[in-house]
């Protein structure tokens, strides 16, 4: 949360407790989660936080780095932390929507090698397999 407070003071933001504990809170989050389940969990310790304040706050997470927002076609946007160890791919049901994360090295030189081919070079890339869970199939 040190990054988070130092972001605030850079941006000459109050450190308010609202945005401490959304913040905390996403931070604590290991799933891709949409600000209305965001807003859920922060409100059953603190139920006065509203909406807004939850979307700017992930705004302000997002515009800096620290959490990144994803689409996964279901009209739905949902935010994970950035992760530690580094890039990964996301694997969708489309029945029950459940993610799977998952990193293949092989994928991952096949991409470069293709773009490499192409002339490209990549930046930043993402990669989302759409299908049928074990559980839906």
């Amino acid at each position: 949360m040190d990054i988070f407070n130092k972001l605030l003071e850079r941006k000459g933001l109050k450190s308010t407790q609202q945005r401490y504990f959304i913040a905390d809170t996403f931070f604590k989050t290991s799933t891709h989660i949409s600000l209305e389940e965001l807003l859920k969990k922060v409100r059953r310790k603190t139920p006065r936080i509203g909406y807004a304040t939850v979307y700017r706050t992930m705004k302000l997470l997002t515009d800096e780095g620290l959490a990144i927002e994803r689409q996964f076609g279901d009209g739905q946007t949902r935010f994970e932390n950035v992760p530690e160890d580094g890039h990964h791919d996301h694997i969708i049901c489309i029945k029950c929507s459940k993610i799977a994360e998952f990193h293949n090295e092989k994928i991952e030189e096949l991409q470069e090698e293709t773009a490499k081919k192409l002339g490209f070079k990549v930046l930043r890339h993402k990669l989302e397999l759409y299908g049928y869970c074990s559980d839906c199939a």
